[in-house]
């Protein structure tokens, strides 16, 4: 669905910002209220590109009006159903066309001021530039799990993020044609491009309290989405339960030695029985977490393999370009 221009097309960007959007409706005005104007001064060609992750409140509509009130700098993506953040915005880098792409979220936790920040960095020369929230307004328990999994994640995948939550991020053209091309399914877009990129940067940045409503992020989604991270970016957690299995079998045949030579020399034993029930029930804990890790390995090559879209896109209202068929 695409709106006819009555006046001729901006030139085109040089700044994309790409904005997932999932049932923002209570956020969204106050973001179009902070957005146009911060991006109206850097004095650049820009677009802002919002997909809307299968909302089920206003949100659509409320993108719409803004599309008809900003229709050069906006382009509304319509996905048909909740495919998750990182293919919402993967959608927006389909179709990007600036040199430089910024990813924001609709809550405004991350200030659309802080954009001047990024496109600075991109103009010294960096390709890629992650940020670190200062002050963070979010729950304790969020703090310390984000923190925790920091950690976890770069000894096992030695991506070097040290705030991996924060989706205020930008990506050259070059890192983010790059990321089109990659064919994951599940993936972690921040880790692929600072993978990719060859001048990254970290800068701190601003963060402020959700505008309104509640994170989509629940605990549970949260740990999906660092399973992910850590089984699509490294084979560190299968190997460190390869060389634990080779342990633990050698300390298994020295104990049956130990206990064999007892009998020899002791004769029958009655005691002892509760410490192998316990020795026994840690080591089916320990292989019954490693089916589970190597299920979460088998589920990420069952899902590719079967090569399903990684979304699909209901609509697409933007302005008609010069050279485009109506």
């Amino acid at each position: 669905m695409s709106a006819r221009p009555h006046i001729a097309p901006s030139p085109t960007p040089r700044l994309s910002v790409v904005i997932p959007v999932f049932n923002e409706e209570s956020c969204l005005p106050a973001l179009f209220a902070r957005l146009y104007p911060a991006l109206d001064a850097l004095h650049r060609p820009y677009e802002c590109i919002f997909v809307d992750d299968g909302s089920t409140d206003r949100s659509v509509a409320l993108l719409r009006q803004m599309f008809q009130h900003r229709p050069h700098e906006t382009r509304v993506v319509i996905l048909r159903g909740n495919f998750g953040q990182h293919q919402a915005i993967r959608a927006g880098f389909e179709r990007a066309r600036g040199e430089f792409v910024v990813t924001l979220d609709a809550d405004l936790q991350n200030p659309p001021e802080e954009i001047g920040q990024l496109v600075a960095r991109f103009d010294e020369g960096h390709d890629y530039v992650g940020t670190i929230r200062e002050q963070r307004r979010d729950v304790w328990w969020r703090r310390k799990a984000s923190s925790a999994m920091n950690a976890v994640r770069e000894r096992i995948s030695g991506i070097r993020m040290t705030d991996q939550g924060c989706m205020l991020r930008g990506y050259s053209r070059d890192i983010v044609d790059t990321i089109n091309r990659s064919r994951e399914i599940t993936t972690f877009l921040p880790a692929l491009g600072s993978l990719y990129a060859l001048r990254p940067i970290e800068i701190p940045v601003r963060h402020e309290q959700r505008e309104s409503g509640t994170s989509k992020y629940s605990m549970y989604r949260l740990i999906r989405l660092n399973f992910d991270l850590m089984t699509g970016f490294s084979l560190v957690p299968l190997q460190l339960f390869s060389m634990g299995g080779i342990v633990i079998s050698l300390l298994s045949v020295l104990f049956v030695v130990y206990l064999g030579v007892r009998r020899l020399l002791l004769g029958p034993e009655v005691g002892g029985v509760f410490t192998l029930f316990a020795i026994v029930f840690l080591l089916i804990g320990i292989v019954l977490f490693g089916i589970g890790l190597l299920g979460e390995y088998i589920g990420r090559i069952y899902l590719q393999v079967r090569d399903r879209p990684r979304y699909l896109v209901d609509a697409v209202i933007e302005e008609q370009r010069q050279g485009e068929s109506s």
